[in-house]
């Protein structure tokens, strides 16, 4: 009886110790993330940057962001929601811890679940996914050209949430489709990224399909739904997201997350 108490107590530690390392690896990169971006807030919004662009995304901008409003340098967020690791497997509860930086692409995203910490962050250029059991053992380390692409697609998608990062610039640009869509394209790196956004009748970005790497070679549809969307320091963002696989035989949903904390301008760690 005394012994299996020990080795209890002995698993406990090492299970807080493995939490405690991960938390510090993970505020070195927010440090790191945030130290490689500059603070171009001096910069303003203005409706005289919209002309010339299509109908839609015109209607875009000029609903979620108001006349003047600062460019977003620094984002730090929280969320809640469920995932679901795979077609056959069960949804289960997440929360996540999220800064990104605009004048440099960059972010890094912690989610916790009650089996395992994944994280995805594109820092330095660079994309990678980690994922460990228990906080303890890691069973993903991936990196490559295909997390390249797909962290920095992740990046710019989830600049709804910092929207004047997709205001037209030397490396954004936006080209009409119809009188609900149009074309985004971001070149960086040599990489040239693309999404369709669909827009509705209010001027809300309502989908965002792109094609990204399921895998180090497998390249499918992409998309990401959202909706509900709040004032958040004179920004109108969605605060639900749903993030879909489109396969040949069925559409993958594996992500519903719902915001919980927005916070601009603030490159420190909660």
């Amino acid at each position: 009886m005394v012994y299996a108490l020990w080795i209890i107590c002995f698993l406990a530690v090492i299970l807080l110790l493995g939490k405690i390392n991960l938390s510090i690896r993970f505020g070195k990169q927010v440090n790191e993330l945030f130290s490689l971006s500059k603070n171009i807030s001096a910069k303003t919004f203005s409706t005289a940057q919209l002309s010339g662009l299509p109908e839609a995304v015109q209607q875009y901008f000029k609903h979620v962001l108001k006349e003047g409003q600062p460019y977003i340098s620094f984002v730090r967020m929280t969320h809640d929601g469920k995932f679901k690791a795979g077609p056959t497997k069960d949804w289960t509860d997440i929360t996540g811890e999220q800064y990104a930086t605009t004048e440099r692409p960059g972010f890094i995203w912690k989610g916790k679940t009650s089996t395992f910490c994944a994280r995805d962050l594109y820092i330095r250029d660079k994309g990678r996914l980690t994922v460990s059991l228990l906080s303890l053992v890691t069973v993903v380390n991936a990196t490559g050209d295909a997390y390249n692409q797909g962290e920095l697609l992740r990046w710019l998608g989830e600049s709804v949430l910092y929207p004047t990062n997709f205001l037209p610039s030397e490396r954004l640009q936006w080209s009409g489709i119809d009188k609900h869509s149009a074309r985004l394209t971001f070149n960086y790196k040599g990489m040239s990224l693309f999404y369709i956004v669909t827009f509705n009748d209010k001027g809300e970005l309502i989908q965002m399909e792109t094609k990204r790497f399921m895998d180090e070679k497998r390249l499918e549809t992409w998309i990401i739904k959202l909706q509900n969307y709040k004032a958040i320091n004179d920004v109108l963002v969605p605060t639900r997201f749903e993030v879909l696989w489109r396969l040949e035989k069925e559409d993958l949903t594996y992500a519903k997350f719902t915001m919980k904390k927005i916070e601009y301008n603030k490159p420190e760690r909660f």
